[in-house]
């Protein structure tokens, strides 16, 4: 399946050169069109609700009968509500279990992505950025790329410099002592970084030596996401539902440094 998409998810659909790369053998397109293979489309169904979603039944239902070596889906649940994609990607996943075949399936959804892929490309412009489990690449960003687009929030990223074992955003401000795990992953590397940091691994609580305003928060049921504003950074934090906060008040924050990446500023690759 060959996509020139923008940017986006391909699980993994990708371009001749990098499936060569990859070491895969690139098939033309009227063996892509033969029996053996078909595609699931919302062109072919541009159909609004459940009907749709029937309709999208009934072209897996005839790809099933057709016992295809590879099932290629170009984003079959974009036109659908949430609530149904959300069982959808439930029963497709349950499909391809079932099956045990291999489904190509191009998405500019993260969520689809991450929870349906046993596999996952992310594409910049065209071309492969990352492959890997999602767990890789929501924790192993290769770049700040991968690491904004993947994750809700997006990762927070913040210009610093490393100097005598302290990493610097805003001096005397907003600065901390790197622990020794973290400075031997550095390896003695110093002056401008790109720090990112998950919202889920930044800690807000009182007695916490960075100081910020709460600057938003929202409250998702079962935990609450908080808009911190560190001097003129903004950043995101993820807290239990019960935590309270309330905004344009002063609170205090610290980073689980054993989570913190470190990104070259030119060229946004990981460092560490």
């Amino acid at each position: 399946m060959l996509n020139n998409q923008p940017m986006g998810f391909y699980s993994p659909a990708i371009l001749i050169k990098d499936a060569q790369r990859h070491g895969l053998r690139v098939l033309p397109v009227d063996v892509l069109n033969s029996d053996w293979s078909c595609s699931v489309t919302p062109e072919r169904h541009l159909r609004l609700g459940l009907r749709y979603a029937k309709g999208l039944r009934e072209d897996a239902g005839r790809a099933i009968v057709r016992q295809p070596r590879v099932f290629l889906m170009d984003e079959p649940l974009s036109n659908l509500d949430a609530k149904l994609r959300e069982v959808l990607r439930a029963e497709l996943k349950d499909l391809q279990m079932k099956l045990g075949g291999t489904f190509l399936y191009v998405t500019h959804d993260q969520v689809e992505a991450m929870s349906m892929g046993d596999r996952v490309a992310v594409l910049d412009h065209g071309r492969i950025v990352q492959v890997g489990t999602p767990y890789e690449i929501y924790n192993r960003p290769k770049n700040t790329f991968v690491a904004t687009f993947v994750g809700s929030p997006v990762m927070n990223l913040l210009p610093a410099r490393l100097t005598d074992g302290r990493m610097v955003i805003v001096p005397e401000r907003l600065e901390i002592a790197l622990e020794p795990a973290v400075l031997d992953r550095l390896k003695g590397r110093s002056g401008e970084v790109t720090v990112g940091v998950r919202s889920e691994d930044v800690e807000v609580r009182p007695g916490l030596p960075l100081e910020a305003q709460v600057y938003g928060v929202e409250n998702h049921g079962v935990e609450k996401i908080v808009t911190l504003k560190a001097c003129d950074f903004l950043l995101r934090a993820t807290v239990p539902a019960r935590t309270e906060l309330s905004v344009d008040r002063g609170s205090t924050f610290a980073f689980n440094q054993a989570k913190l990446k470190f990104f070259d500023p030119a060229s946004g690759a990981i460092i560490s």
